[in-house]
């Protein structure tokens, strides 16, 4: 394990490489990178980014949107195959036959796109959003205006309860956070009294509703902050997102919200990067994410929604 973590920083250096990694990484992934985040943090991260290639743990809609931001630089992917259920919940041809067919019906509309979507999808839309700005860039579109939001209905239907609009969501949703089991949850809270169950957005109504706290990765972690004292915290969101919360808040005990089939929820996207993998994008300079021709407007549209 040593000589490869050493491999991979002795190229990383080679390649004036900076690795960026999702917090649904390994540890060990999480560890080795330059730049740890959500994907708010990580695109807006990557603009910032001075080496001329960059190597993105996480999954492809992650690196293909680091790309778009920088046209400019080489951006490696270690697993092309690491895929979303979201993203492909949503092809593009299929939004834009919907689209059309609101349009024929005199709907007057603004599509709002999580930003697990592909480059196709985010070049058929006006807003992309994260969990983590999403709320605000809903508040902007124009009240005279429906909202069609895709792919994700769970953090549609959330987004419709704290802002109060109401909207036209696509029926997509992430394979991790939609099987947490409430029966789970409601007897995690039974056995550890006090503790603080923390839910991700993207989860069904049934776990938000049985939540002390809903947020994205980076919005948990700013909340764990307000903690000085050691508390229980139930985790309904990606597993590997206790490194990060462990690594930040060492005094807290964090506890993962079982799947419906399993003991903890792991994105098996996500896990098809691994230092192996890492090592040899970095040895061969590929899979690389290369231009297409949906980016340029995609780009228009992530740079408005994200960083401006």
């Amino acid at each position: 394990m040593n000589d490869l973590i050493e491999e991979i920083n002795d190229l990383k250096k080679r390649r004036d490489a900076a690795i960026l990694a999702h917090y649904y990484q390994d540890g060990e992934i999480q560890d080795l990178a330059d730049i740890t985040g959500d994907s708010l943090k990580l695109a807006r991260e990557a603009t910032k980014v001075t080496h001329s290639t960059i190597v993105f743990c996480g999954v492809h809609f992650m690196a293909e949107t680091a790309k778009i931001l920088n046209p400019d630089k080489r951006v490696l992917l270690p697993d092309l195959q690491a895929g979303c259920s979201l993203a492909e919940s949503c092809p593009a041809d299929k939004l834009a036959r919907y689209q059309e067919m609101l349009r024929q019906n005199g709907r007057r509309f603004q599509t709002v796109t999580y930003v697990n979507s592909a480059a196709a999808v985010k070049a058929l839309s006006d807003w992309v959003v994260t969990s983590g700005n999403a709320e605000a860039i809903v508040r902007r579109v124009p009240s005279d205006c429906e909202i069609l939001f895709v792919p994700d209905r769970h953090l549609g239907q959330y987004l419709q309860e704290v802002t109060g609009r109401k909207m036209i969501l696509w029926d997509g949703s992430c394979i991790v956070h939609e099987i947490f089991s409430v029966g789970d949850l409601l007897a995690m809270k039974r056995k550890l009294p006090g503790s603080i169950a923390l839910a991700h957005p993207e989860c069904p109504a049934n776990i938000r509703e049985h939540s002390d706290f809903i947020g994205g990765t980076e919005a948990m972690l700013k909340h764990l902050a307000t903690y000085a004292e050691p508390r229980d915290f139930l985790v309904a969101t990606e597993a590997n997102m206790m490194w990060q919360m462990q690594s930040k808040f060492p005094q807290h005990r964090y506890h993962p919200v079982p799947g419906i089939a399993c003991a903890c929820n792991k994105c098996p996207h996500m896990a098809r990067n691994t230092l192996e993998k890492l090592r040899d994008c970095l040895a061969l300079e590929t899979p690389e994410i290369v231009w297409q021709p949906t980016f340029d407007r995609a780009r228009e549209v992530l740079q408005r929604s994200l960083l401006n």
